[in-house]
């Protein structure tokens, strides 16, 4: 029991002395980063896949698309890699920009599940420029050493110039109660 309280006291009586020790408080901290290993790979393959589309590189996008590819816009049309390839090729949008940014990854053995954002900037149906937010959702599977996308599913997101403006109210208080304030209607 003596053999316990000494060793116990010993360890208390030298924590002040380590921690006013100059040489601990000149040791730098190793900083970690905050962004995962994977989240950075598939950060560069889908800035690879965003480069290829806005440098019309054909070779490029055909690296980083699988040829079973299935693609999901955010308006609903469904495309394969071939149909991504010729609209890439002999696209009459000329404006094309796109920038992604992952923001998770989870790793599924030979699979893997990319989410982030993206800003598509493209020509509208009546000629006009638009920028297009959303986030996506990106299924790659490992294929000779490297990862290659086999399903994109797009979601564009609200902005505020589309959605419903909220009907003023003319009550006195917050909180219209109508058995408790006063009311417009006089009653008959």
């Amino acid at each position: 029991m003596i053999r316990i309280a000494v060793c116990f006291s010993v360890v208390l009586l030298s924590i002040p002395a380590i921690a006013q020790s100059p040489a601990a408080a000149t040791t730098p901290v190793a900083v970690t980063s905050t962004t995962s290993p994977e989240i950075t790979q598939f950060q560069r393959i889908e800035d690879n896949w965003s480069n290829a589309i806005n440098m019309r590189d054909q070779y490029g996008l055909e690296l980083v698309l699988s040829p079973l590819f299935v693609d999901v816009s955010a308006n609903g049309d469904i495309t394969t890699r071939n149909q991504q390839l010729a609209d890439l090729i002999g696209g009459e949008d000329k404006t094309l920009h796109l920038d992604q940014k992952v923001i998770t990854v989870r790793l599924l053995g030979d699979t893997a599940v990319a989410n982030g954002t993206y800003l598509l900037h493209h020509k509208a149906a009546n000629g006009g420029p638009v920028d297009e937010k959303g986030v996506f959702t990106h299924v790659f599977e490992r294929l000779r050493g490297g990862w290659s996308c086999i399903n994109s599913q797009r979601t564009s997101l609200r902005t505020n110039a589309t959605t419903k403006s909220k009907k003023q109210s003319n009550a006195e208080l917050p909180f219209h109660i109508p058995l408790f304030t006063k009311s417009d209607k006089t009653n008959q």
